[in-house]
């Protein structure tokens, strides 16, 4: 049994108490974000924008930067986002979940490619392009700025990306040291894939009667 606490959790012993719960927080905080946007709840923004304010505290301190861009960029589209699903469309109704239009895949892929050459710029400035997982960083930062832009604007595609980011950020994360932190995106994978088909059935049923 200690040998598979150590496996998992032995990183932690040079750690801060302080930073250890903070995480922790910050990943408690990023599992009901998660969860209120599979209810698609607006409850989704306030708690991501706690949880994303904690890790770019901790990611900028322990100098992952690619990390810490992207939890940046959460905090900024979780405003966004906010004012989005918040906006009424009509009279009674707010903005609804869709499918994404030809114009909004143009800027999504848009949106890929500016993130790949901005984190890798970001890289070479601070000296951070030292191995295999800056690249796999720089892949899954585009990916999961594409899916929080997909988010913010209520399309259902947004859990497409959620999901391979998640997959990949898993092992990922795990690797760097951050074992809490790669059992949330675990965790966040499960979700994504229920947060789709629960987005998908309220999709289906408002267009059958619409």
């Amino acid at each position: 049994m200690n040998h598979i606490f150590d496996f998992f959790f032995s990183q932690y012993q040079d750690y801060e108490t302080l930073d250890i719960v903070l995480e922790i927080v910050a990943v408690i905080f990023g599992f009901l974000s998660v969860w209120f946007s599979k209810q698609n709840k607006i409850w989704v923004f306030p708690t991501g924008m706690i949880s994303t304010v904690i890790f770019v505290y901790l990611l900028y301190k322990w100098e992952l930067l690619g990390d810490m861009m992207i939890n940046a960029y959460y905090f900024i589209m979780s405003v966004y986002g906010w004012y989005v699903w918040t906006r009424k469309v009509d009279a009674t109704h707010v903005t609804p979940i869709s499918t994404t239009t030809k114009k909004e895949n143009i800027i999504s892929a848009g949106i890929f490619l500016a993130t790949l050459l901005f984190v890798f710029i970001v890289y070479q400035i601070f000296d951070k392009w030292t191995g295999w997982v800056a690249y796999v960083d720089t892949f899954t930062t585009a990916i999961f700025f594409v899916g929080m832009w997909l988010m913010a604007r209520r399309k259902i595609e947004n859990w497409l990306f959620w999901i391979i980011g998640d997959i990949i950020s898993v092992p990922l994360y795990f690797y760097k040291g951050f074992t809490f932190t790669s059992l949330q995106y675990l965790g966040f994978t499960i979700i994504a894939i229920f947060g789709y088909l629960a987005w998908k059935k309220s999709l289906n049923k408002r267009i059958a009667t619409a």
